[in-house]
Formats: structure tokens, C-alpha cells, sequence
């Protein structure tokens, strides 16, 4: 699950950031009302963490301008606690409003109720490139009648792939959907997890489907 937090204190910005990272989430961070909102345009978020005073824009524009584009979850978490400035959120179109200062199992609790929330009204469909299938909700790839065992990053990277088939994706955009948008570009994982995931669902089949576009990226399609 990938979340955006919009957040202009530093110190909570990165205890957040800290502690669901610790919790299995990949989560990028704005600072500005302005780079959040462009961050949520650029990026598919399952949950955006948004607060009030923002510079430049302010977390109640932020939130109008991303509920009228997208039906992402928006959590508003911030110091706003009158009763009016609840109602102003939620009804702006916010999906919860939690206050500073929080305890951090209740954020999380708040975050997994909100994201089962989701998971209920999209249900994850079958992905299907050629002979290959993948099963988000179970979590299970298939090569023809072959099951294809993943871990969870070959997993993503797979995804990301079928999701996006036949358009080329360089490093830099794998990196940031995969891992996160401040991981190290210098590193090779991409190229190695591409590797693995070849081993497993090209290597002992005659049709290749992932290929490489050299110097500019990688892309999933069958190709006759």
C-alpha cells in the first residue's frame, strides 16, 4: 500500500513516515499544499495523510481540488479541532479526521479501516497478458496452468508490469512505484529484480513477455 503524507512540520512529517514504513507501507512525503497535490496527480496513493496549514496552498484547497479528480482516501490529520472544522472536512470530502496530538496505534487503526474500506469497493480483478495471470486479491501469478511463485517485491514489480502492459517504464518510474520515490537510483535492483522475475516467468517458457528497451526502459507484452 502506498500512501502520501502532506505534512509542513518536519518532526511529525518524519515520525509519520518512520513509523508506517515500519508498519509495511511505502510512503512518499510534500511539504507544500502545491507539491502535495502535484505528487497526488502524479502518483496513484491509497491513502493521503493531509494537514491544514499548509504553505502555499492550504490542506482545505488541496482536499477540494483532489476530491473533484480522484476518489482517492483522504485522511485529514491536523490541530483543526472544532467542531465546525470537522464538519468542514468531511464534508469538503474528506474520508476521516483525527487530531494532533494522536497516538500512533490509533492512526494506524484509522489507516487499516479506511483501506479495508477501499479493498470493498474495488475488488481487485485478474490480470492477463498472453498466458500469464495475475491475482491481486489472492496474491497468486500463473504462467498457463504453471503457478508462479512471487515474493512480495516480484510481486509489485509484476503488477506494475501487467498494469501498465505494453508501455515502457524506465528505472527511475519502477523505482518510485516499487520501492519509493527517495530510494537510491544509483542501485541496481531493478535490473536484478527484473532478472528474477524473468527466471521465473519467461525463462522456462517459449514466449517472452518482458522486454528491455535499451537506455530507456522495460515493458511487458506478448510479441509475435
Amino acid at each position: 500500500m502506498r500512501l502520501l503524507i502532506i505534512e509542513d512540520e518536519l518532526r511529525t512529517a518524519d515520525y509519520l513516515q518512520q513509523g508506517l514504513r515500519e508498519n509495511g507501507y511505502v510512503v512518499d512525503c510534500a511539504h507544500t499544499g502545491i507539491d502535495g497535490l502535484h505528487m497526488a496527480r502524479q502518483q496513484a496513493y491509497d491513502l493521503v495523510i493531509l494537514d491544514v496549514n499548509l504553505p502555499e496552498l492550504d490542506g482545505w484547497a488541496v482536499l477540494q481540488r483532489l476530491r473533484a479528480e480522484s476518489a482517492t482516501r483522504i485522511m485529514m490529520l491536523t490541530a483543526h479541532g472544532r467542531l465546525s472544522d470537522r464538519v468542514k472536512g468531511l464534508d469538503l470530502g474528506a474520508d476521516d479526521y483525527l487530531l494532533k496530538p494522536f497516538e500512533f496505534p490509533e492512526l494506524l487503526a484509522r489507516i487499516r479501516s479506511l483501506l479495508r474500506r477501499n479493498d470493498q469497493q474495488v475488488q481487485p480483478s485478474t490480470l492477463r497478458v498472453a498466458d500469464l495471470e495475475l491475482d491481486p486479491g489472492r496474491h497468486r501469478a500463473w504462467r498457463g496452468s504453471t503457478r508462479i511463485d512471487l515474493t512480495a517485491k516480484e510481486f509489485s514489480l509484476l503488477h506494475l508490469l501487467m498494469r501498465q502492459s505494453g508501455e515502457v517504464l524506465s528505472r527511475t518510474q519502477i523505482i518510485s512505484l516499487v520501492w519509493d520515490m527517495n530510494f537510491d537510483c544509483d542501485t541496481n535492483v531493478v535490473e536484478v529484480s527484473i532478472r528474477r522475475l524473468r527466471a521465473k516467468i519467461d525463462d522456462p517458457f517459449e514466449d517472452k513477455l518482458i522486454h528491455t528497451l535499451r537506455g530507456v526502459g522495460y515493458v511487458l507484452e506478448a510479441r509475435r
